[in-house]
């Protein structure tokens, strides 16, 4: 009874055992791919979130403008007081009282622009334009999100890679240090080749702390991106195979000047300075109005009437308004305006330059980048060969100590190169399709 009592216990203590590693094998083997690392970057980015803000402060200012074709309706209420009654004197008739000290006044005005010179129409347009670009500019944003998750996203493999590469090199030489120290414990070889392979593992062991120093770093910076806990784990999808973009570089340049949020920005803010230049060139214009106006008046602060005056009064009516001499102020205003305009303008063909430089240089680093991932790729192979032969060699005692550690050197050089290459081909890729307005 008591065996079986154990033997349940244990089989308790087994299931359990299995049950929490299961657990923790499927919660490292949770990793993020690119695509959740970009969405959560969109979800707790703060330049998002002010390039967000920039939007919604253009629509409004965009409704601001609008408001200007809408009549405007103002309110006031008055009080004054006499230092005494006012009175009229008439010869031979004598004195007569023509109001009161005490005099309360309200009054409600609505005014309807119907002329200002073209000047609100074009504020409105200019509002338009200014909610248009700042929807572009958050979409400049977000590209630039988006490469930054992909750059570290790519980064962090690298570093895994060139880390995991720095591991195989500890490995491999621990093992050539207990293979050297056989043969020396024997005697087939002097003392000189163990301490030669004692001082290679050093070696080994501190680019491996190294490596592993930069991998940490790299994940730091991925957690910053994300706005995630500097120290948070991070777990992602390794570095897919190649995928192949094709296309001439002509094309890709048009792409970009067609798609780059950058270009249709400057393209908006050029227009939107044209109709700036319309808002100052319509003061050289009169401006008319319509105008509706009632008031109250009375002795009372209640404004109903007095002895000398009715309680209330109205009148409609038009105004026009126009300072037709400021000394070419509004001259002035419009030269400067056109100016700004012309910087727009500038502005505009230089960042096309630009963008067409940016797609040339990210096309050659991908195109450096693909190949040298085939070229290291081979290098790999030819390193395993040789070193695996170089290995052979020692054992057998027909090849040297130097030989088996230049080979492994070789063999982690080229492992780190591959590493390097296939993520600087991924991250190319991504630098050219943000070079083409692409996320």
């Amino acid at each position: 009874m008591k065996e079986k009592s154990i033997h349940a216990y244990a089989s308790m203590i087994l299931a359990g055992l299995f049950l929490f590693l299961g657990s923790t094998a499927s919660l490292a083997g949770e990793k993020m791919t690119l695509q959740e690392s970009i969405d959560i970057a969109l979800k707790q980015s703060l330049l998002i979130h002010s390039a967000r803000e920039g939007v919604a402060g253009a629509q409004a200012q965009e409704r601001e403008a609008f408001t200007g074709f809408l009549p405007k309706l103002s309110t006031s209420y008055g009080y004054n007081r006499l230092n005494e009654d006012p009175t009229m004197t008439v010869p031979t008739l004598g004195t007569f009282g023509t109001g009161t000290r005490d005099n309360y006044t309200w009054a409600t005005e609505v005014r309807q622009p119907l002329f200002a010179g073209g000047g609100i129409v074009a504020n409105w347009r200019a509002g338009k334009l200014g909610a248009e670009i700042a929807r572009t500019d958050e979409q400049a944003a977000v590209n630039d999100l988006v490469l930054d998750v992909k750059t570290t996203y790519f980064s962090v493999l690298k570093a895994q890679r060139i880390a995991g590469a720095a591991r195989q090199a500890v490995e491999l030489l621990q093992a050539h240090r207990n293979m050297a120290k056989d043969f020396f414990d024997v005697g087939m070889v002097p003392r000189n080749d163990v301490l030669r392979a004692e001082v290679e593992l050093a070696n080994g062991t501190y680019n491996l702390t190294k490596a592993e120093n930069v991998l940490e770093m790299a994940k730091a910076n991925f957690n910053t991106i994300l706005r995630r806990d500097v120290n948070e784990p991070v777990a992602l999808e390794d570095i897919p195979d190649l995928r192949p973009f094709d296309g001439s570089i002509e094309n890709m340049r048009k792409q970009a000047l067609e798609n780059r949020p950058e270009l249709r920005s400057y393209a908006m803010k050029t227009e939107q300075a044209d109709r700036y230049v319309d808002a100052a060139r319509s003061e050289f214009f009169p401006t008319i109005s319509a105008v509706g106006h009632y008031e109250r008046f009375g002795d009372t602060p209640g404004v109903s009437g007095s002895p000398y005056q009715d309680a209330e009064s109205w009148y409609v009516g038009g105004m026009l308004s126009w300072n037709f001499w400021e000394w070419g102020r509004t001259k002035y205003r419009v030269d400067s305006v056109k100016s700004r305009r012309n910087q727009v303008q500038d502005a505009l063909e230089g960042m096309k330059d630009r963008v067409t430089l940016e797609v040339k240089n990210a096309w050659l680093q991908l195109d450096e980048a693909r190949k040298q991932v085939a070229v290291t790729k081979k290098a790999i192979e030819q390193a395993e060969e040789n070193f695996r032969m170089s290995q052979e060699r020692y054992r057998e005692q027909v090849g040297t100590a130097t030989e088996v550690l230049d080979a492994q050197t070789l063999l982690t050089r080229s492992r780190s190169d591959h590493a390097g290459a296939l993520a600087d081909y991924h991250i190319g890729l991504a630098r050219l399709e943000r070079a083409m307005g692409r996320r």
